[in-house]
């Protein structure tokens, strides 16, 4: 009787947990994960109340190079993304251990606990607070240009020749 091959499997034990080679063991963030507008169904994986409203991946890649984890960024789609954009394009990869098996950062012991801390921190960033601050400014400065004799009316482009 014949034996059956053996199995082969991507796990080597001479590899590390940092190599390239095991990006297979690094977890895996879609703005998607975080994004409050999609439904579970659409891959949300956090509760609506948690989440942020459409995150993009530099926001989280600029979120998690703040700690002490190693991030990397894929030119990636997400299977369940209906919209073909760029804006919606990514994913990052993050390595949750060290070479001896230990937690890069003990703070995030799961793949839950870091997309927790990046719907907790994006809204936090500068580049989300500007935004709101800017149309608040644009509008008040509307508000003030306007004129106050009501006469002003429509200017056209002057007369054609």
């Amino acid at each position: 009787m014949a034996t059956s091959p053996p199995i082969r499997t991507n796990f080597h034990p001479s590899k590390k947990h940092s190599d390239v080679e095991r990006l297979v063991k690094w977890i895996c963030i879609y703005p998607a994960y975080i994004n409050s507008k999609k439904s579970r169904q659409e891959g949300r994986r956090l509760a609506k109340e948690r989440c942020v409203e459409n995150p993009t991946c530099a926001e989280i890649r600029d979120v998690l190079s703040v700690t002490n984890l190693r991030v990397g960024v894929e030119n990636k789609e997400y299977s369940r993304e209906r919209s073909r954009e760029p804006q919606y394009r990514g994913r990052i990869r993050v390595q949750m251990r060290n070479d001896d098996g230990s937690f890069c950062n003990p703070e995030f012991g799961s793949r839950e606990a870091v997309l927790l801390y990046v719907s907790k921190k994006i809204p936090q960033l500068k580049s989300r607070q500007v935004k709101s601050g800017a149309e608040c400014y644009q509008h008040s400065q509307q508000n003030h240009q306007s004129n106050p004799g009501g006469g002003g009316g429509k200017k056209g482009k002057g007369k054609r020749r």
